[in-house]
């Protein structure tokens, strides 16, 4: 697919299936984010949590710090609640949860260091990016968006907007559709080696996370302060996904047309839930016709 889109994607049959497409992404998107927020948003506090970190990514603060940030916030507060109630939290733990935010952006400056060639997407940068996407993304694989937005776009100048949710929007018609989004970003910045390398730096983290953290996650849990740390990283996750949804939206959205498109999509994923391809399909054929007639 990404080498059809290479090929063909600037003849209008290609532009009128994409433009009929994106705005069906723009709905499905956002129908995640309303399942994930019904679950995730569980209090006030983690809805005013949510909201600072929809600001704090309107400011340009990185993803990696938004995450973290937020979660060592709520981690905070559970913290400090300990603290009135009289138990006995750790020392420890207020130092992990005031170092957080601090590490998260030691690591995000020494990844930046380590693939930012401002004019080149040889293997190895893509490589190196797909690799810290791959260890960072947490809450949902749209939070994916987030930090290819961030890094390949705003960052490093490698793809547009425009090319983001093209590629997107072809993920979609793939098996694990976000993920296999990083596998279309290497092809159009290497051809089949950046797609092979992309695909596979993007994947490593996930095996060797889940491997070491499975049999740790239920004792985490079991912790008062690791538990909001974590809920705090989750609504963190979901800002983050907002905002690339806003941003991507700007792109999609063109016209009138588009606009319908996308509330209609809405409206049929979140009150009906009707099945994405098949919208997806419709999006298409909607497209063609625009651009036939």
């Amino acid at each position: 697919m990404a080498w059809v889109y290479v090929q063909f994607g600037s003849l209008p049959q290609a532009v009128g299936i994409l433009y009929g497409v994106k705005p069906v992404i723009i709905a499905i998107i956002l129908q995640a984010l309303w399942s994930l927020g019904r679950t995730a948003v569980k209090t006030r506090f983690l809805a005013v949590v949510g909201l600072v970190g929809l600001v704090l990514s309107f400011l340009g603060v990185n993803p990696l710090i938004v995450i973290f940030a937020l979660g060592s916030i709520t981690g905070l507060g559970q913290w400090i609640s300990m603290q009135k109630k009289q138990e006995k939290p750790t020392l420890r733990s207020l130092v992990l949860l005031l170092a957080t935010p601090l590490l998260a952006y030691v690591v995000q400056m020494a990844a930046a260091t380590a693939y930012s060639t401002p004019s080149s997407s040889g293997l190895w940068p893509i490589f190196l990016l797909f690799l810290k996407i791959g260890s960072v993304v947490f809450g949902s694989g749209y939070v994916l968006l987030a930090f290819l937005r961030g890094d390949i776009v705003v960052h490093l100048h490698w793809l547009t907007d425009s090319q983001l949710i093209d590629a997107v929007a072809i993920g979609q018609v793939t098996p694990g559709p976000v993920f296999t989004t990083a596998t279309f970003i290497g092809y159009l910045l290497a051809g089949p080696s950046g797609a092979l390398v992309a695909t596979v730096g993007i994947f490593i983290p996930a095996f060797i996370l889940v491997a070491i953290s499975g049999p740790l996650i239920p004792r985490i849990r079991q912790s008062h302060i690791a538990g909001a740390f974590l809920d705090g990283v989750i609504v963190a996750s979901l800002a983050l996904i907002a905002f690339v949804t806003y941003e991507l939206a700007r792109t999609a959205l063109v016209d009138v047309a588009t606009i319908i498109l996308a509330i209609a999509s809405s409206l049929l994923l979140i009150r009906f839930r009707i099945n994405s391809a098949w919208l997806v399909l419709a999006g298409a054929v909607v497209g063609l016709l625009r651009f036939a007639l």
